[in-house]
């Protein structure tokens, strides 16, 4: 506790106990709880009342702590979810069933949801859909697409439909999250829970230019002349290389720039101190000198030859590109009989996880440990290396819990900071970003611009198509090679065309850069192929549905790149499951219109449908996963597995394919987690690649430790094992057997037996036409989005969404049902209303996300059509689910009132901007 107070210590009533707290003015609730009460059940992700991750009952009433004044607390009653979540009613039934319904995914807004529905219930026991959607509304959520955490809610009240997935999590089974329980009660820890009270504190100066010279004054003044400030860091202050990146040859961004900065936000200098006294420096006050100026933030002006270099070796600020082409789709489109063309243009997106990026560092043994949210754990470990200049073997990366990451957790954020600070202070460091410096200086998805022309013939064949985008990579590289290099082989959408030709290039810009973020360039692409397959629908007379599955990929049916699958191809599958929700939804639609126009209401319906494919893990590079396990004396079966589970439930799924081959119940395995000093290298969570790649590697390294474990005994492969009180019992047909691990030596790690074993999927090159075998595997989907459009005032409110997927086979369909519903939400707000615009929606107020009310029903329809190369079959799942869902939206609003919407966000004055231009056609 504080021995500097303002005003007297008080009492509060903090889950059940009167307690002393003290706190300084002006000091908010949620920093006295987390910070000098340590309740780090209480999450922050805004500050601003925005997201409401905070939330805490205040005697009894749902409040944000961040927006609440720590003196208004005195003598009052203060709950947070570690106090409740233990309440048989009705905190301990929704512990259970928020995990019964897999309502918590990555879990940071799990707290305040949590609390709020308690609340609720308290008030009213069986509460309706609409009351548990305005209870829960001030708390944002972006992984789950609410419905599961509505449908856990109105179970806990007794008004929806239980759900009990409690098995041996056998691979197809909906087990529950094996991290599902810290989650839901509060004791997962994320990136700011890890650091201490005491730890020293950064924080980062940026500029405040799109692109600026500046000059450094008087750094030691200014650190002398400041109580408990410890030292400045500065692009002088790093050992080795100030350049990070991905690839080789686009090692571009700095940690801090050196003379000048080409984005708003880049960070020039970090202030390292005690964590009150940074806090409460004006930083106004440092000592820089800025010059601004002249930038780009459009790729017409980027490309221009005059303006300036953002890069000098990138020729009017072209990164790179990417091309695919096969036969002639310049002859095609001229002896097709129809053709539809447009241009299209998106908009840069936020991630918008609600965890900030955070983190600590610290010197443990004479090693350099860092514990921060990351998608690569490996991968920052050997950023690191170089920026720091020491052997990699010097650097442990702990992953904390990872509160939304969707691409942009795999880029360095705070972790170069906090090492060096740790390196030069020899202390503990912490780091948390704020929400504006999230937004302001993390990776965002792509804005592109796209021209597109499809050809088809009179029987509706597809007969060429012709693409080329450009893609707004900002100030530096990140993932941008890869998004050009995706585009061109995804751009054809998963349909059969003859003659094709895609090529797309990256430019720089003044602007944040523009990273991974589900889908990699995709669901661009996928806004303008669809809308135009609507068009050529239109123009043929043919159902637009029917027009899709006419030109689906099949089995032995070469892809653009010239790929031949001989099995495994789902879009079809992923088409016909929609015939039955699109008849009926077209039949509402025609039916709500005739209404409206008798009664002269502006609100019409429309029904839109849209499919996507995606090719799982990198294109045509290596991409191996690494996993290893091993038994113990007492016979604990440990699991090794480093796929960072960001939500998307790798922790369950990879432990579930790992026990199936193994053949144990998955509840008996100790799981360690991507930990670089005692875990190999699972590689990224990205691209849909873990429960492909990673749980490949978990069955082949299940598979060993099996064998090992049969061959004790001689026991068939048909045999069945049995792990209990130190001993495995093993039954072949009529015979049994009993191996104690206590009996066998065990390694330098403890372990008697063990098993590590990497699967790296089967690609090829592409060639200078774009033609190989960039994926092993593709993800196929189809949806289906029914709308309604005021049409004078232009909004748009997304009805029902049918989502047909095929994931070869789900290993947990509860888990498969959550990446759908929370992927189509990520997808609406794509459509709808997410634009990020630097300078002017740097909060999560004036950047809009979806909320609880803005998510309608999903139905998820499950396909499984098995993978040749996919474990049990399984295929990738996270970046598909997005793909499809802004072009059904898009289709859905011209069926509703005619308005062909080419940009999105489709905000009203956009709709209404198409449909005076509709009505001048």
């Amino acid at each position: 506790m504080s021995e500097h107070r303002e005003v007297p210590t008080d009492f509060v009533k903090l889950n059940g106990n009167w307690l002393r707290f003290d706190w300084n003015s002006g000091e908010r609730l949620s920093y006295v709880l987390r910070e000098r009460l340590d309740t780090r059940d209480v999450k922050v992700g805004c500050d601003a009342g925005d997201c409401g991750a905070c939330t805490v009952l205040l005697d009894g009433v749902p409040v944000c702590a961040c927006l609440t004044p720590a003196a208004q607390v005195a003598g009052r009653k203060v709950e947070t979810l570690a106090g409740i979540a233990a309440e048989t009613e009705p905190g301990k039934s929704l512990v259970e069933v928020f995990q019964d319904h897999g309502a918590a995914q990555c879990g940071i807004c799990t707290p305040g949801m949590m609390v709020s529905a308690v609340a609720l219930l308290r008030h009213e026991p069986n509460p309706t859909e609409s009351q548990v959607q305005d209870a829960l509304a001030g708390v944002l959520c972006r992984c789950t697409g609410y419905r599961k955490i509505v449908d856990a809610v109105l179970a806990a009240g007794g008004n929806g439909t239980a759900r009990s997935p409690l098995n041996s999590g056998a691979v197809g089974s909906p087990v529950r999250r094996l991290d599902g329980y810290r989650k839901v009660v509060g004791t997962e820890l994320f990136g700011d829970d890890v650091g201490t009270e005491g730890a020293l504190s950064l924080r980062i100066i940026r500029s405040p230019h799109s692109r600026a010279r500046f000059k450094l004054g008087d750094l030691d003044s200014f650190v002398s002349e400041r109580e408990g400030i410890a030292l400045v860091l500065t692009s002088k202050d790093i050992p080795g290389k100030n350049r990070f990146g991905v690839f080789p040859g686009f090692h571009d961004q700095p940690v801090f720039a050196e003379a000048e900065t080409r984005f708003r936000g880049e960070a020039v200098a970090a202030v390292v101190g005690d964590q009150l006294a940074l806090r409460d420096i004006d930083m106004d006050d440092f000592p820089i000198f800025w010059e601004e100026l002249p930038y780009v933030e459009t790729m017409l002006d980027a490309m221009d030859p005059a303006a300036p270099a953002i890069h000098e070796d990138r020729d009017r600020n072209v990164m790179c590109g990417g091309i695919v082409r096969t036969g002639n789709a310049d002859a095609a489109l001229t002896e097709a009989d129809f053709v539809a063309e447009g241009s299209f243009t998106t908009s840069f997106v936020e991630h918008a996880y609600i965890e900030p990026e955070a983190g600590m560092a610290d010197l443990s043994d004479g090693r350099l440990q860092v514990r921060a949210g990351t998608q690569a754990p490996e991968m920052d470990r050997k950023s690191l290396a170089s920026i720091l200049a020491m052997d990699a073997s010097e650097i442990r990366i702990i992953p904390t819990a990872v509160g939304g990451g969707f691409g942009s957790k795999l880029d360095l954020s705070v972790q170069p900071y906090l090492a060096l600070a740790a390196l030069k202070t020899g202390r503990e460091v912490r780091l948390a970003y704020t929400r504006t410096e999230s937004m302001q200086s993390t990776t965002k998805r792509h804005p592109a611009e796209i021209s597109m022309k499809i050809g088809v013939a009179r029987d509706g064949h597809l007969k060429g198509l012709k693409f080329r985008g450009k893609f707004n990579t900002g100030a530096y590289a990140s993932w941008g090679p890869t998004v050009v290099n995706r585009v061109p082989v995804h751009a054809s959408g998963p349909y059969r065309v003859r003659h094709y030709f895609a090529e797309s290039q990256a430019i720089h810009t003044n602007c944040p850069p523009s990273g991974a973020f589900r889908g990699f360039g995709v669901p661009q692409t996928a806004i303008a192929q669809e809308s135009l397959f609507d068009e050529l629908a239109t123009i043929l007379k043919m159902d637009a549905l029917e027009f899709r599955i006419l030109n689906a990929l099949d089995n032995g049916v070469p892809t653009v790149c010239g790929q031949v699958f001989e099995s495994g191809v789902g879009i079809k599958a992923c088409l016909t499951a929609l015939r039955g929700p699109w008849k009926r939804a077209t039949k509402i639609a025609e039916r709500f219109n005739r209404m409206a126009k008798q009664t002269s209401s502006p609100l019409r319906q429309g029904a839109g449908v849209a499919a996507g494919w995606y090719g799982c893990g990198n294109t045509s590079l290596p991409n191996p996963s690494t996993i290893k396990a091993g038994v113990r004396s007492d016979g604990t079966i440990v699991l090794h597995q480093g796929a960072v589970d960001i939500g998307q439930g790798s922790i369950t799924v990879v432990s579930q394919i790992f026990a199936e081959s193994l053949g144990v119940p998955v509840n008996l395995l100790a799981l360690i987690g991507g930990d670089t000093d005692v875990t190999p290298d699972a590689g990224k969570t990205s691209a849909s690649r873990q429960t492909f790649v990673s749980g490949n590697a978990a069955r082949q390294a299940g598979a060993a430790l099996r064998r090992d474990i049969l061959k004790l005994c001689n026991a068939s492969q048909n045999a069945k094992l049995e792990i209990a009180d130190g001993a495995i019992r093993i039954s072949d047909g009529s015979s049994d057997h009993v191996v104690y691990p206590s009996r066998l030596v065990a390694d330098d790690e403890g372990y008697v037996l063990r098993s590590e074993e990497t699967y790296d999927p089967p690609t090829k090159p592409l060639n200078a036409n774009g033609q190989g075998s960039p994926y092993a595997q593709f993800g196929y989907a189809a949806q289906m989005a029914m709308v309604e459009v005021d049409v004078k005032l232009g909004t748009v409110r997304a009805v029902k969404f049918a989502a047909a997927h095929d994931v070869g086979k789900a290993i947990n369909p509860m888990l498969v049902e959550g990446q759908i519903q929370g992927g189509i939400a990520q997808g609406l707000g794509m459509a709808l209303m997410e634009e990020f615009m630097p300078g002017r929606t740097e909060n999560l107020h004036d950047y809009l996300i979806p909320t609880i009310g803005d998510m309608p029903p999903v139905e998820p329809i499950i396909i499984e059509v098995p993978d040749a190369h996919g474990p049990y079959g399984a295929k990738g799942l996270g970046e598909h689910v997005l793909i499809p869902t802004a072009p059904a939206i898009l289709n859905a609003i011209f069926s509703a009132c005619g308005a062909r919407i080419r940009h999105v966000p489709a905000t009203p004055e956009r709709v209404c901007a198409a449909l005076r231009d509709s009505c001048n056609e």
